[in-house]
């Protein structure tokens, strides 16, 4: 299941990271990706999907399959030694019972973070006197058209007063125990972004650049509320960025008093969420294996790899290991130049030292160019910083490529990567 439409995020792989993790995947034979594709839906420069139906074809796959047994049950303990290979992938939502479990047998202490959703509504409630679709910069898409997002226009008076009652609206109260929890930074609460600056959500998810009203074309919007496709049919849109915390009677005072959305019907309204990760770089080795028990292998977010596209590849790398184990083979890991293999070195602590990984607090990390090693860049080509920054993300894009089709050739007459679902 899915949290939002567009969990995978940037389809660009020759500009953005995670557009670069997608083409390894797919490179890979990876099913997520296999069946992201199959049912994506218009979203600009990003792979937004058809949550049910992606999760449906999930799913009916797994449970087709002649090698696969589905046990519906909870676990709240580590399994007995017997069990010689197996992979906790237990995601952001571990039980507690199996969260004391993994800290009684790691001896560490599990970190927790809370992540908030955004809420969606219906398309039909929207007033499209006041809305308008356009990608910023008319950007194209998978399946996309360069108009794929719903627009909505504020004023500075507008957008002052929003930011205002954001401020002042009523939300969640933290128990105890969840005060000092921190939240991802990559998915902060709405009120919580606001609260650093009045202007920080317009330079965020509300920035008005590259879209232009067509109701009034001469009159440039302070800021703009954009609401993103969740569902195939279209019937169904989440407002970009609005993730937050607050109560469900205030999300709907406030989010209706934007000029366009004053009669919206809320299919899900926001919440939140916590998150449970383990303390990667000092307990799991390159494969993923548990350094005081290697019969055990952790995979997806549980990890520390923020992300759906990013757990994925975890698992991916994870299931590779287990499988070479079995069969008495050495796999080595996709090399550290490439996605993959930069985000298993991140959350496994390789490209850090050893003094600085026990000062170091670890915190979940989406995929991003700076996970990568470095490159070098020829001086003749340098001009300007941002020239600069340029030329090394597309020759971090192009070493990644060369290395990661190498890496895969190597390994193409394997059982292991023959053995597709």
């Amino acid at each position: 299941e899915l949290v939002c439409s567009n969990s995978f995020r940037s389809d660009d792989a020759q500009n953005n990271a995670v557009g670069l993790l997608h083409k390894e995947l797919r490179a890979a034979g990876s099913l997520i990706m296999k069946t992201a594709d199959a049912h994506q839906v218009p979203a600009g420069g990003a792979l937004a999907v058809d949550r049910e139906n992606f999760a449906k074809t999930i799913t009916e796959t797994l449970q087709a399959h002649s090698m696969i047994k589905i046990e519906r049950e909870e676990i709240t303990t580590i399994p007995p030694t017997e069990w010689d290979n197996v992979i906790i992938a237990t995601g952001p939502l571990t039980s507690p019972e199996m969260a004391k479990a993994i800290q009684t047998l790691t001896g560490e202490d599990s970190l927790a973070f809370f992540d908030a959703i955004a809420p969606i509504l219906y398309k039909e409630s929207i007033d499209f006197e006041i809305a308008w679709f356009q990608s910023r910069y008319d950007k194209e898409g998978p399946g996309g058209t360069g108009a794929d997002y719903i627009n909505l226009p504020m004023n500075r008076t507008q957008y002052e007063e929003f930011i205002f009652a954001l401020l002042h609206a009523n939300t969640i109260e933290f128990k105890e125990w969840e005060k000092k929890t921190p939240y991802f930074e990559g998915c902060l609460p709405i009120e919580t972004m606001a609260a650093r600056g009045l202007d920080t959500l317009r330079h965020g998810p509300m920035k008005p650049v590259g879209l232009t009203n067509p109701h009034k074309p001469e009159e440039k919007p302070h800021a703009v509320v954009q609401l993103r496709q969740d569902n195939t049919s279209g019937t169904l849109y989440n407002i970009v960025g609005f993730q937050t915390k607050m109560k469900y009677g205030a999300q709907k005072d406030l989010f209706r008093s934007i000029q366009g959305l004053e009669k919206a019907e809320f299919a899900r309204l926001g919440g939140l969420h916590r998150n449970t990760f383990i303390n990667s770089p000092e307990l799991l080795d390159r494969s993923l294996s548990l350094k005081s028990e290697p019969r055990l292998r952790f995979a997806g977010q549980i990890t520390g790899c923020e992300g759906y596209v990013e757990s994925t590849a975890i698992g991916l790398i994870a299931g590779w290991m287990a499988c070479a184990e079995r069969r008495q083979q050495r796999l080595m890991p996709p090399p550290a130049t490439t996605a993959m293999g930069a985000l298993l070195h991140y959350i496994t602590g390789e490209h850090i030292s050893k003094n600085y990984k026990k000062q170091r607090s670890f915190q979940p990390m989406n995929i991003n160019f700076g996970l990568f090693p470095a490159v070098e860049i020829d001086k003749k080509k340098k001009s300007g910083s941002k020239k600069k920054g340029s030329l090394q993300k597309q020759e971090i894009i192009r070493r990644a490529d060369k290395d990661f089709n190498e890496w895969l050739s190597e390994h193409s007459m394997s059982p292991i990567f023959s053995s597709k679902i």
